[in-house]
């Protein structure tokens, strides 16, 4: 089904992931995340170090509930249970190749997430449509249709937005994500890791936890330290789709040890 047509009565339609940036200068046509003095900064100031209790509450407020949702139940696990490949709709290489580095870059850090990017819509459980500025109302209404876009615009005024569809089981069957491509390369990656990654299940912005890029108020720009233990959390497969916020936490502490692990591993941490 085209992720442009209203949902069947299958499935459950979408919680929605906004971001609402301010518009910073392109530094270079190509820039990647390492290369951008935004993001350098941030990594040399990003905090590195948690307590469980931090990362479990980080987990939990972004794992289940919704910002913003159509339909459905948000008080569960939501996931991919299979293979997640991602295609991108657009005429602007460059953006194309950085989106590509994002996924790359995701897939290296989520030790159980099989996700790549792919060439052809039809086998695609991922949908990115790149499009201007000028064209993202237009293409939020398109999606969602006029109503919700005037209500998306009026209360949120976002610059980029993810949203998925689930099954009864509360397994994400398709994903949605709309980035604007003109608005600098900070911006723009910025807007393709929050996305991308909410697309994959963490929906649930909240201002509460500062140390993640689902908090409104915070802009990263690369995918963090404190995300990777989030979406490491998620994958794991004793974390399964449908389960409760008790079902969770009964398993958490044994799964959590283990994410340590692997997220010092690939971050080469020495704590």
């Amino acid at each position: 089904m085209s992720a442009l047509n209203p949902p069947s009565a299958a499935f459950r339609i979408a919680l929605l992931a906004f971001a609402a940036l301010t518009c910073l200068p392109d530094t270079a046509p190509m820039a990647v995340a390492g290369e951008l003095p935004a993001v350098a900064a941030r990594q040399r100031s990003e905090k590195k170090s948690f307590t469980d209790g931090e990362i479990a509450e980080g987990f939990l407020k972004t794992a289940f509930g919704a910002e913003y949702h159509l339909a459905g139940r948000v008080d569960r696990i939501r996931k991919f249970d299979g293979p997640v490949r991602v295609y991108a709709e657009s005429d602007r290489a460059d953006r194309k190749a950085q989106l590509a580095r994002v996924v790359a870059d995701i897939a290296r850090r989520v030790q159980h997430l099989d996700i790549a990017m792919i060439e052809t819509n039809e086998a695609a459980n991922v949908r990115v449509k790149l499009v201007r500025d000028r064209d993202l109302f237009r293409t939020i209404s398109s999606f969602y249709g006029a109503e919700k876009a005037r209500e998306i615009r009026t209360s949120l005024d976002p610059q980029c937005l993810s949203g998925f569809r689930k099954n009864d089981n509360f397994e994400i069957e398709h994903s949605d994500v709309i980035l604007t491509v003109d608005n600098g390369d900070f911006t723009f990656l910025d807007c393709a890791y929050e996305e991308l990654l909410q697309s994959l299940g963490p929906i649930n912005d909240t201002a509460s936890v500062p140390w993640t890029m689902f908090n409104d108020n915070v802009s990263m720009g690369y995918f963090d330290v404190f995300d990777q233990y989030i979406l490491n959390l998620l994958y794991d497969p004793r974390i399964k789709p449908g389960m409760t916020v008790a079902e969770v936490k009964a398993v958490l502490p044994a799964v959590l040890a283990d994410v340590r692990t692997w997220v010092k591993r690939v971050n080469d941490l020495k704590e």
